[in-house]
């Protein structure tokens, strides 16, 4: 392919300021729609909360006790929000939609510097609009930010071998080294292996040691060190082993749960997070070797209709012609390498993925700038009529679905939402369609953006309803009546984001899961908080107001018949929330 001179620095400001607006609007406009679930957006709004409320920004905590499994850049972030706007489902997704919005800003800078500003756009509403980039937009993990992280390293990598020495080739590789610290600081030691493997094997398959110098490795090793070891060094002498070492000085097996004593932070982090995870399948999220073929073809709906042959648009003449084509090379082995390190891994889950999406976005941009441009429809026509046939069976599933019984709220608002989905789909293959058939080749990537659009939209307003793991109906309940020295139990769960509603710690009783290492670490701290059946009991009877939720099968097996006088306050399909009667304070 050939490069594209760089326009004018006018028209670079101006098409990032309409970006970063029209994306913003796009992505983060409607964060806050849907209260926290659980598990995962509870942890990861409660260890920010407790960071916010303790000022401890070293250790994190969750429900008060240590929590290793992540290093604390989103956690930081996150916390500055929830001390400057307070805590809610929008504050604490924010940084999530931001870190989507630099993703898509970065992958229209590098398409845009590789293949021209038609192709930069497309390539940054392809990301913006594929069904996984969006929709993890909306979920607080540690994903999204991790994957624009390293995103930022390549997409710098890639621009900075194709400068001459000189100021602009140092900025990119500062770039370079400065986006896999914060990656590292995100999410762990894959922040900089990965783009570092995928650096290293084009380097090495297409032969390129030349392009590489210089390439700053003392300047971009201090950068580097700089942002991501002092967490590091810093909660490894705050959490040391029961022994008083940084590293367990005894021996013991791998897994966590033969370990006898605290081995502190540094061995659960860099053994039992990276190590056991990627190699073992002691955390239970085993998958077969496939498992992300579907996730990527589905996660790229709808531009995966044109997935194959953007492939084969940017490896014209296959792997002989490679040098002829670095930059597309680049990509697919980023791709490739990404796609292939998580299928290995003995610990799979949908978003680890996400890291190969901004490279397929150039990908994609490019073809629909070359193929579907201007001029007759001729090479993408049977991928469009491939979008217009999922449109039509979505709308067909759609008419013959059927609401839960158990989700009344879906249940009453499923009428407007059919109309909404049914009438915006077919509209959308009707005018793709159309377009078709007139040969209205730059209309029609319009038109295929349009409805994924507009069925994005629609699934975002649904999804507030679809949800019922959330804990929020029960902390307006309590929020009324519980007050600052009232005790709150959870009995044999711990509802992750029912702490950040209420903006307190819980006691959870017959509960462990992945706060055992916390619980187990500082035994002095856990001991009132994190209690067996019995002693739960014995507080239960103690005067004073006392609040407890629990699963509908623990209230009928375990707690009505020996609890004394109680009241049921709030109930779901799973959840029973009981206050112990005055009579017995």
């Amino acid at each position: 392919m050939p490069l594209v001179p760089v326009h004018s620095r006018s028209s670079w400001i101006k098409d990032l300021l309409l970006l970063s607006l029209a994306a913003s609007l796009w992505l983060c406009g409607l964060l806050g729609m849907r209260p926290l679930a659980n598990p995962d957006e509870g942890r990861y709004s409660e260890i920010p909360r407790e960071m916010a409320a303790s000022g401890d920004y070293v250790t994190p905590r969750l429900n008060g006790v240590k929590y290793f499994e992540k290093p604390p850049l989103l956690y930081w972030l996150t916390a500055t929000t929830f001390k400057a706007f307070g805590v809610n489902p929008f504050t604490a997704r924010l940084w999530n939609g931001l870190f989507a919005v630099l993703g898509v800003l970065m992958t229209y800078v590098a398409a845009r510097a590789l293949h021209g500003r038609t192709a930069g756009i497309w390539s940054a509403v392809v990301l913006a609009t594929s069904l996984l980039y969006y929709g993890l937009t909306h979920i607080l993990l540690l994903d999204m930010a991790v994957a624009v992280e390293m995103a930022g390293a390549l997409f710098a990598f890639l621009l900075a071998v194709r400068e001459p020495a000189g100021r602009k080739r140092l900025g990119f590789f500062l770039a370079f080294y400065g986006f896999m610290a914060l990656a590292t600081l995100t999410k762990g030691l894959i922040g900089f292996m990965l783009p570092g493997a995928v650096a290293f094997l084009w380097l090495l398959l297409l032969n390129r040691w030349k392009s590489l110098w210089p390439f700053y490795p003392i300047l971009g090793i201090l950068v580097f060190l700089g942002i991501a070891a002092p967490w590091h060094v810093l909660a490894a002498l705050a959490n040391p082993s029961a022994d008083g070492t940084v590293w367990p000085g005894y021996a013991r097996g791998l897994e966590l749960h033969k370990l006898s004593q605290n081995p502190g932070w540094t061995w659960f982090y860099f053994v039992n997070e990276h190590f056991l995870r990627f190699t073992t399948k002691v955390h239970g999220r085993y998958e077969p070797w496939w498992f992300f073929l579907p996730v990527l073809i589905g996660g790229l709906f709808p531009w995966t209709i044109f997935g194959w042959q953007a492939v084969r648009n940017a490896l014209t003449g296959g792997w002989k012609a490679r040098r002829e084509h670095p930059e597309a090379w680049f990509l697919v082995i980023w791709i490739a390498f990404i796609v292939l390190f998580f299928s290995k891994s003995q610990s799979k889950l949908i978003p680890y993925i996400l890291p190969v999406f901004p490279a397929l976005a150039v990908l994609l941009g490019t073809y629909l700038t070359e193929v579907l441009s201007t001029g007759a429809l001729k090479r993408g026509r049977a991928g469009a009529w491939v979008f217009v046939g999922f449109l039509v069976l979505f709308a067909a599933a759609v008419i013959v679905m059927r609401a839960p019984k158990n989700q009344p709220d879906f249940q009453a608002h499923l009428p407007v939402l059919k109309a909404w989905l049914v009438g915006g789909l077919l509209l959308g293959a009707g005018v793709t369609s159309r377009l078709i058939r007139r040969n209205q080749a730059s209309r029609v990537r319009v038109a295929i953006a349009g409805s994924t659009a507009l069925f994005l939209l629609t699934l975002t307003f649904a999804a507030k309803d679809l949800d019922n793991s959330s804990s929020k109906d029960f902390a307006a309940i309590l929020e009324s009546r519980i007050k600052p020295e009232d005790r709150l139990y959870t009995l044999g769960i711990y509802q992750q984001d029912l702490p950040v509603y209420l903006n307190r710690l819980v006691s959870v009783v017959e509960y462990e899961g992945e706060l055992q290492f916390g619980i187990d670490a500082e035994p002095e701290v856990s001991a009132g908080r994190y209690l067996n059946r019995e002693d739960f009991f014995k507080q239960w009877a103690e005067p004073g107001a006392t609040y407890a939720l629990m699963r509908t099968w623990y209230y009928d097996t375990w707690f009505a018949g020996a609890a004394g006088p109680h009241e049921i306050i709030g109930k779901s399909e799973k959840l029973i929330l009981v206050a112990k009667s005055p009579s017995k304070s």
